[in-house]
């Protein structure tokens, strides 16, 4: 008689050793045949040594039905820049469960397993790119950047400006892409710092295909660059990465060059600020999807290196705060600064302007999505008109961009 299935599951942390199971049940997860594969130019046995560094540098978790494996998730070391302050995050990538072990709670129990060990790296955030909103909404995460997909016909592209630099074409590692992103990432909320293990995922199933230009300015500085590829007659842009206006219109020069090539320009924008302002001729096709979403994975970490705008001595906050999965996250705590502007938190502390809201609402509205009025209209937001002007006030006003995927 076999053994019931509950006595034969287990948790255990994922080593190198289980990269073929690993890989086996993300393709079954997200049916990557091996036809497509091979259209990506791809085999089997490549994709299984890609996937060997990323069981090596992240930390991955899985549950087992005696030896094989049923249900996992796995963790990137990362760093967001959120408002200036660069802050350690968790991106949580490769969650997938076998059909047969659906409905057992093993993938509840594998994010626990995965918040906290998040909260002991402090790990203070988590992001991710959704597969089904509702079930990471359940678990803490909300939506915090959308993707912008935009759409110009040739004869809507942008005049030529003038610019005291030029656009050079170069190969994907190129020295110069990390430079204007490590310089763009630490001016630019919301985005994520990318060394190694980031450029790796960046450039996974499209390093043969894409032609990449980097915008040099007068003194040969590289100031922006656009990764892109041209197939039945559209010039796509993956990404457009500028650090001053000067980049951004010398590198839209260098796409209208190519109008007697194409008849549109696709692209994707990540700013949630509307392409078609920008443009002479705006009457171009915009369309709006949410994109990456977020979580407070410790709250008093998160807070106690938050960087407040305005604050006063005089303004306390109290929250009650629910986290449905993270315990440590919930009940009462106190806010407030001293006369040098350090932020004080209490944990248990009820003095202050009550603020009453889950997890994923304090998410949204300190990652700057939606601002505290909004959040109260809509009713995520319990709070007085005093708490919401504080909250008004303390948090700065930026929308976050984030255009990796992983």
């Amino acid at each position: 008689m076999r053994e019931k299935l509950e006595n034969r599951l287990h948790m255990r942390p994922l080593t190198t050793d289980d990269t073929a199971q690993y890989n086996a049940l993300l393709r079954y997860a997200f049916q990557v045949t091996d036809s497509e594969l091979a259209s990506l130019g791809w085999n089997q046995k490549e994709m299984e040594r890609s996937k060997k560094p990323v069981l090596k540098k992240t930390e991955s978790f899985g549950y087992f039905d005696g030896e094989k494996l049923a249900s996992q998730i796995s963790i990137y070391p990362m760093k967001v820049n959120l408002f200036g302050q660069m802050y350690r995050m968790g991106g949580v990538t490769g969650v997938a469960t076998y059909p047969e072990y659906a409905g057992r709670g093993l993938m509840s129990s594998l994010v626990k397993q995965a918040l906290s060990s998040m909260r002991e790296k402090r790990q203070s955030v988590s992001m991710l790119v959704p597969y089904m909103i509702p079930f990471y909404r359940k678990k803490g995460w909300e939506i915090v950047s959308d993707k912008m997909t935009y759409t110009i016909k040739d004869t809507q592209l942008p005049k030529r400006r003038k610019v005291s630099g030029m656009v050079e074409r170069v190969t994907i590692d190129n020295e110069d892409l990390r430079i204007v992103h490590n310089a763009f990432t630490r001016m630019r909320h919301g985005a994520l710092l990318r060394n190694d293990l980031e450029w790796e995922e960046y450039w996974r199933w499209e390093a043969d295909d894409v032609l990449v230009a980097v915008y040099y300015d007068a003194n040969e500085e590289p100031k922006g660059y656009v990764v892109y590829y041209i197939a039945n007659d559209v010039f796509r842009i993956k990404e457009l990465v500028t650090i001053n206006q000067e980049a951004r219109h010398g590198l839209w020069n260098y796409i209208s060059a190519h109008y007697s090539m194409i008849e549109k320009v696709v692209g994707t924008n990540y700013t949630n600020e509307p392409m078609a302002f920008l443009l002479e001729d705006s009457e171009i096709q915009e369309e709006i999807e949410p994109y990456i979403m977020a979580r407070i994975v410790d709250f008093e970490e998160f807070i106690r290196r938050y960087p407040f705008d305005i604050i006063s001595i005089y303004d306390d906050l109290h929250f009650v705060i629910d986290d449905p999965v993270m315990e440590c996250n919930c009940g009462d705590f106190s806010l407030s600064w001293d006369k040098e502007g350090n932020t004080i938190l209490e944990r248990g502390g009820t003095k202050g302007e009550l603020v009453r809201c889950d997890i994923q609402t304090l998410t949204a509205m300190f990652y700057g999505y939606k601002r505290p009025t909004y959040l109260k209209r809509v009713e995520r937001l319990n709070a007085g008109d005093k708490a919401v002007r504080i909250l008004e006030d303390i948090i700065p006003i930026e929308q976050p961009y984030f255009s990796d995927y992983f």
